[in-house]
């Protein structure tokens, strides 16, 4: 009787085992939102053991944190950080949605509706309106049609780019412009009347 050789199990090192979690748990919470998604069901996804997922991660929470913190860095990665907007910010944004869509729904769908994470959303939500505020002050006038733009347009784009990955990403070369086209809609109706 011959032995047939056994291949050698190759063991991820912990930084690659918890890319793969994070990889999998995205999928996994993107699927139905934090309080309806399990560890089994993560460790599924992950094809993994549940114990596994706990030398990683302390908690669903915290698992559920990491996925969130991490898809915050590479939207920020992908946009740029600078704070400005030009004409290169909504085709970023588009890439990087399209780059990671579970990522974007949880971060702009799913976390906005787990209180237990509101904070992040929260902040994300207030530095958006600073940095709209800021870049349409060139372009609007001081006051409230200002603040109510600033308020406006950073929801509105997400909620644009969220709709576009949901219809398909349809005629991605001008889903930038279309968006733009709704955003200059606002900034035209916040103009003072005359």
């Amino acid at each position: 009787m011959t032995e047939t050789p056994q291949t050698p199990v190759r063991r991820m090192r912990r930084a690659e085992r918890r890319e793969q979690i994070l990889d999998a748990a995205t999928r996994a919470f993107a699927r139905a939102g934090y309080a309806a998604t399990s560890l089994d069901d993560v460790a599924a996804e992950a094809e993994l053991t549940r114990a596994m997922l706990y030398r990683h991660f302390e908690s669903k929470a915290d698992l559920y944190r990491a996925v969130l913190d991490r898809a915050c860095l590479r939207l920020g990665q992908a946009t740029g950080e600078s704070g400005d907007y030009d004409d290169h910010t909504i085709p970023a944004l588009l890439g990087a949605a399209a780059a990671d869509p579970d990522g974007f729904r949880l971060l702009f769908h799913h976390a906005a509706r787990e209180p237990e994470f509101r904070d992040l959303i929260d902040s994300i939500t207030a530095a958006s309106a600073e940095i709209a505020r800021r870049n349409l002050a060139r372009r609007i006038p001081a006051g409230q049609w200002l603040e109510w733009a600033s308020h406006l347009i950073p929801p509105l784009t997400i909620e644009a780019v969220i709709a576009w990955l949901d219809a398909g990403r349809p005629d991605p070369e001008q889903a930038a412009a279309r968006i733009g086209q709704a955003i200059a809609g606002v900034i035209a109706a916040a103009q003072p009347a005359q």
